[in-house]
């Protein structure tokens, strides 16, 4: 080529160079079909008629700006109003400032199968930008000779954090004679069981947040968002949203929603059943938004911990502040189309409200402790709130209930420590909620978390974990009375993921005695080469069981060691922790007595026997990991949960039961509770 023709050559490129087309930078729902131009898989699925918003990031050639989108499903526009949005205020850092950002609220396709959608913009020049991703309408089983009856209630039991190993531990302690159980848990007599890949939409290793949505939602949330998809936006209550299963059941059938856990309950699991937010931590608007939504999502019940959140800011104890709260501007198109099209409440910066004289005044009769638990009309809603954050663990609540103090002798107990001395069991909160909730005429979604299986795992506090997993397996045995008394509820129970790689690795060699003696004696000879029987030498355990139903001690003779594979740093001695970590979520955490507490199990454990176990992770807590859960199912429609699947399935096959009625053999009813053995 001549030197003179080369130059106009690139004159030329030069010149289409500078002015691009615009691009589209994210399109929502997700789908491969967008990112990486392959139609599978199909990443965003719903039932028909399931509601859930459109997006897009539309970014602009430099010194342009987008003046118009719209969208279109399969070919034809949606018929609704786009928000544009630019970034030059409220986006992430790494978006640039004349991104705009394209939002259609609250749309839903009754056509099922696959479908394409996509966005197309106009900036201000007249150039123009299209992105197609897709999605699949999930349709209902709706005939045929397999169809059984409709469920009228769901109970789902997530044992936060619950393994494999961490099921079967709970099994170990109620006890095995020359290999067989004695008494198996509750959740053992299910008549399925399936396998549940746990993986979240932007990691294989997800929180809780999009663990618990996925099974509600059917579809990935990024870690640490519930009930959304990631969006450009610095706002966490304005995310493009995804009906619950509370929601749609709530909007097309009146059923009722209620929620009780162990944990906060702003926390990440009972909060991804009814609240939509980008920020799992965003106390003060998640427990606004559980009552201000209450009449979109049928919500009547809800327990645990979390009192901070609910008393005015300035009040001893309380955590609300006006930052991690929310507000949809009228005059803000991007966030007013929140409220008006899928019809919820606005919000308000409202740091001094009184959120529980706000459910009062609404009907709501409030619970502080067992005391008022035990008197609550079941014939009215349901706030109980025994905690100012997360409520004290199994092992704790039954010391304080014996009178058997941290040392494990008779005096102040750890729940004293922490000034809640009455606090329920998880089986006594299950009884309470559904007590109130049979009463909903056209039945009701219950939620039941175990959330310190979790805690402590993380915390790698091996006898206060297995203390919490028989804890929620007595929640278990209440729900499946009371679906094999009615015959029309189905009951699943399951994990989010697991937590810290537990491995039952074998059993103690010696006595406790023996063990505490070692322990004085410190190091890896004495509390490792000396201690832990594999194989034959581990035996069998023996924990004794009190009247309560839990260990007398769970510092035994040959006692069950459990190892990590997802720990921290940490010395071991195997035997029980005199008192739980520190929990920094406390708002008393730093006063006296809880800031003695350890704040870390390296602390706690330090002067433990000098046997150091090196970690595999960073950090002082030990991690989720990527691996497939149990989940059990019981009462009708129960043999459709076997195989391996995926947590969005269990969606799909619980709207079903409930839209269209089971889809599996008959012998699935759960009709008959299996007995337990005799001890």
């Amino acid at each position: 080529m001549k030197p003179n023709l080369l130059l106009a050559a690139l004159a030329i490129l030069s010149a289409g160079a500078a002015v691009a087309a615009p691009s589209v930078t994210r399109l929502t729902p997700p789908s491969e079909l967008f990112s990486s131009g392959r139609a599978d898989p199909v990443i965003a699925r719903f039932l028909p008629g399931q509601r859930f918003d459109l997006q897009a990031s539309i970014r602009p050639d430099p010194g342009q700006r987008i003046t118009a989108a719209r969208f279109l499903i399969d070919g034809r526009p949606v018929a609704a109003r786009v928000a544009l949005r630019d970034c030059a205020t409220g986006c992430v850092k790494d978006v640039a400032a004349e991104t705009a950002i394209a939002t259609v609220r609250a749309v839903s396709s009754a056509a099922a199968g696959r479908h394409e959608f996509s966005v197309e913009a106009t900036q201000a020049d007249g150039q123009k930008v299209v992105a197609k991703g897709n999605f699949e309408v999930v349709p209902f089983t709706a005939a045929g000779p397999q169809l059984g009856p409709k469920v009228k209630n769901i109970i789902i039991l997530l044992g936060d954090g619950m393994g494999a190993a961490q099921r079967t531990a709970a099994r170990i302690v109620h006890g095995y004679a020359q290999g067989k159980a004695m008494a198996p848990l509750a959740m053992d007599m299910f008549p399925a069981t399936a396998l549940v890949k746990t993986s979240s939409l932007n990691s294989i290793v997800t929180d809780s947040s999009p663990g618990m949505t996925a099974y509600v939602s059917g579809n990935k949330n990024n870690n640490n968002e519930e009930g959304v998809f990631p969006d450009d936006t610095t706002d966490p209550f304005d995310n493009p949203r995804i009906e619950y299963l509370s929601e749609y059941l709530h909007r097309t059938q009146g059923k009722r929603l209620g929620l009780v856990t162990t944990a906060d309950v702003f926390d990440a699991t009972p909060a991804g059943n009814a609240v939509h937010s980008s920020n799992r931590g965003a106390g003060t608007g998640i427990v606004d938004q559980f009552f201000d939504d209450r009449g979109h999502t049928g919500l009547t019940v809800l327990m645990g911990g979390g009192r901070k959140w609910f008393l005015p800011a300035g009040t001893p104890g309380s955590a609300r502040t006006d930052s991690n709260d929310y507000a949809f501007s009228a005059t803000d198109p991007h966030t007013a189309e929140i409220a008006r099209r899928w019809g919820v409440s606005a919000g308000a910066l409202d740091k001094d409200r009184d959120l529980i004289k706000d459910f009062q005044s609404a009907g709501f009769q409030y619970a502080a402790t067992k005391s008022d638990l035990d008197k609550a009309d079941p014939s009215r809603p349901l706030l109980g709130l025994f905690a100012f954050s997360n409520m004290n663990v199994a092992l704790d609540k039954i010391n304080g209930r014996r009178g058997t103090d941290r040392n494990g002798l008779s005096g102040a107990s750890v729940v004293e420590d922490f000034g809640l001395p009455d606090q329920p069991m998880l089986d006594e909160m299950a009884a309470k909620a559904l007590d109130v909730l049979q009463r909903s005429p056209q039945g009701f979604v219950l939620m039941i978390e175990g959330a310190s299986i979790d805690k402590q795992a993380h915390a790698m506090d091996t006898e206060r974990w297995m203390m919490d997993t028989l804890e929620f397996d007595r929640a278990v045995a209440v729900a499946q009375d009371f679906a094999a008394r009615r015959g029309d509820t189905l009951v699943i129970v399951t994990a989010d993921h697991e937590c810290s790689g537990a491995a039952l690795i074998g059993g103690a060699v010696v006595t406790d005695a023996q063990l505490a003696e070692l322990a004085t004696k410190k190091g890896v000879a004495h509390l490792r080469n000396s201690v832990v029987g594999a194989y034959e030498k581990a035996g069998f355990p023996r924990y004794r069981l009190a009247a309560d139903g839990y260990p007398e001690t769970t510092d035994i003779d040959y006692r069950l060691l459990v190892g990590y594979g997802a720990n921290a740093d940490r010395h071991e001695d195997w035997r029980t922790k005199k008192t739980p970590q520190r929990d920094g979520q406390q708002p008393f955490a730093s006063e006296m007595p809880l800031k003695w507490y350890p704040a870390n199990a390296k602390e706690r454990d330090d002067a433990q026997g000098d046997y150091f176990v090196t970690g595999q992770v960073p950090g002082d807590q030990a991690v989720h990991t990527a691996t497939d859960v149990p989940l059990s199912a019981y009462g009708p429609g129960a043999l459709a949960f076997t195989g391996v699947i995926d947590n969005t399935d269990v969606f799909f096959k619980l709207a079903q039961a409930a839209v269209k009625g089971v889809v599996a053999p008959a012998d699935a009813s759960g009709a008959k509770k299996p007995s337990k053995p005799k001890r």
